[in-house]
């Protein structure tokens, strides 16, 4: 089989619009998870992240090793506290969504994602703060089958991003690779 290796990175996006996606993330404790869901966002065109209270924002040191630059091309803002960030999303028009293990989070392959939309991304040990999972519209969940109830922050919200770009590529003829 004949292929073509990429080396480093494109001089320009190939998908040009932004995807109506923002990922708001609870108090995060890990700066590298956070420069993790950069890159993610960057890769998948989500319209930015919202940092909220202790969750490393850029500049940061830590975020940049694993954020490789993405932390400023990747629209950020920042909210004290997270209920203000889901509050600011929803008068902005966004349907918000908490990914979390909660009773009656739909599998993130069935739920019913509107575009444009925000999703809560728990801190890695306490999950998403109770206050915040009161204000969101819905949940969603990945299936964790094993012993332990979710996986990396970084490695969920990667998930939830590529779902959403099938999605978003399948209903808005939007195309990339």
């Amino acid at each position: 089989m004949d292929f073509t290796l990429r080396l480093g990175d494109r001089e320009t996006v190939e998908q040009p619009d932004w995807m109506p996606v923002v990922l708001i993330l609870d108090n995060l404790r890990s700066a590298y998870n956070v420069g993790n869901l950069f890159r993610a966002a960057e890769a998948t065109r989500a319209m930015g992240i919202v940092t909220c209270g202790y969750t490393a924002t850029p500049p940061h040191i830590k975020l940049q090793k694993t954020a490789r630059g993405c932390d400023e091309t990747v629209p950020c803002e920042h909210f004290e506290k997270t209920t203000d960030a889901i509050i600011a999303m929803k008068e902005r028009g966004f349907t918000v969504y908490g990914v979390d293990t909660v009773e009656g989070a739909a599998m993130y392959w069935e739920a019913d994602m509107r575009f444009p939309c925000a999703f809560v991304m728990g801190n890695e040990a306490l999950g998403i703060s109770e206050e915040a999972l009161k204000l969101c519209d819905g949940f969603v969940k990945l299936p964790a089958i094993g012993m332990k109830n979710s996986i990396n922050v970084g490695n969920c919200g990667a998930v939830i991003l590529f779902e959403c770009v099938r999605r978003y590529w399948h209903r808005f003829g939007q195309k990339g690779g």
